[in-house]
């Protein structure tokens, strides 16, 4: 008798190396491709690139334009033109070969050269004033949710005293006072004063609702088991707060940042028109604008009020998109596929 035994089949066994894992995006992996798959969030964030480069290359455009945004063109062919502000502006103060958008009335500069140099200074003011109301927003938003208690108390009574000030009204009589003060300091050094005093008190002044949001943010943060092992592990407050919490509420503080950026353009602009922000012959948005309104050379034609105009526009609409763009790309509850 013959035993006769079933052939047992062959599983073949695939080094690890060669299956496939499918894995989760990261938050912000996810993010990026939400902002890929929209036009508009794509055209904005091209916007946003394309006048931070032309800020940046300020100087070697003007280069190429041969002309910088100090020399005047006020000859003999000028000043007739410019004592008469009720007259139509003459064609050689509009765009030409040598003068790309034109000469301003008045002293006859160069308006792409004052436009180049003037978004150096409105997106250096927006995003300096920008980073110290953050950084601020995001360490007293923290610390008050995380401890809670008194420290919690007394950082949510500041917080409703900043945002109970008449916001605009403070920083019209501020920023006057802190340039006088700054004009015997080291940022007192030639046209940096007006400058400098708009970033602190832009900054000083716009952290409190960024620091409410996070308290909230923060309060059930704390609550989670890694904050429990961390302290479980010795881990001191400071690194809690900085390498646990603060890195968990970026993006609620990223969408406030991209925001905050064109609320700080606008408010450079408003100062500056109304001349208590940065001074002539420093170029900047908002200066250029209250340069056209004096003297009613508005009146004659509107160019010169156009150009700085529609620069602004662009440029705030450019980062509202933008940020409404990352506020719908980091929002958890939408989908992740």
């Amino acid at each position: 008798m013959t035993a006769t035994t079933a052939a047992t089949p062959k599983t073949e066994v695939l080094p690890i190396s060669s299956t496939k894992v499918k894995t989760g995006r990261s938050l912000l992996g996810t993010a990026w491709l939400r902002i890929r798959r929209s036009k508009i969030a794509l055209l904005a964030l091209g916007v946003v690139v394309a006048l931070i480069l032309f800020a940046l290359l300020a100087p070697l455009l003007t280069a190429i334009e041969g002309q910088d945004p100090y020399t005047t063109h006020t000859g003999p062919e000028y000043l007739d033109n410019f004592t008469t502000p009720g007259l139509p502006l003459p064609g050689f103060m509009y765009p030409s070969a040598q003068h790309w958008l034109g000469i301003e009335p008045g002293l006859g500069r160069d308006l792409f050269a004052r436009l180049a140099y003037g978004a150096q200074i409105s997106l250096l003011i927006a995003l300096l004033a920008t980073i110290v109301s953050v950084t601020i927003g995001t360490l007293m938003g923290a610390a008050a949710g995380f401890f809670g208690g008194k420290v919690d108390a007394f950082i949510s009574r500041t917080i409703d005293l900043f945002l109970a000030f008449p916001h605009l009204l403070l920083v019209l009589s501020l920023t006057p006072i802190l340039a006088s003060r700054l004009a015997n300091t080291p940022l007192g050094k030639g046209s940096f004063v007006p400058v400098a005093s708009l970033i602190i008190i832009l900054g000083f002044f716009g952290w409190a609702y960024l620091a409410r949001v996070v308290r909230g943010q923060v309060l059930s943060i704390r609550e989670q088991e890694y904050i429990e092992a961390a302290r479980s592990y010795g881990a001191n407050h400071r690194t809690i707060i900085l390498k646990q919490v603060v890195p968990n509420v970026m993006g609620v503080v990223l969408v406030y940042a991209t925001m905050m950026i064109p609320m700080n353009i606008t408010a450079e602009a408003a100062l500056s028109f109304l001349g208590v922000g940065v001074k002539d012959p420093t170029a900047s948005w908002g200066q250029m604008l209250n340069a056209a309104q004096t003297g009613n050379w508005y009146l004659a034609d509107p160019w010169f009020l156009i150009v700085p105009g529609t620069a602004l526009v662009i440029c705030v609409l450019a980062f509202n998109l933008l940020g409404d763009a990352v506020s719908d790309a980091l929002d958890p509850k939408a989908s992740r596929h």
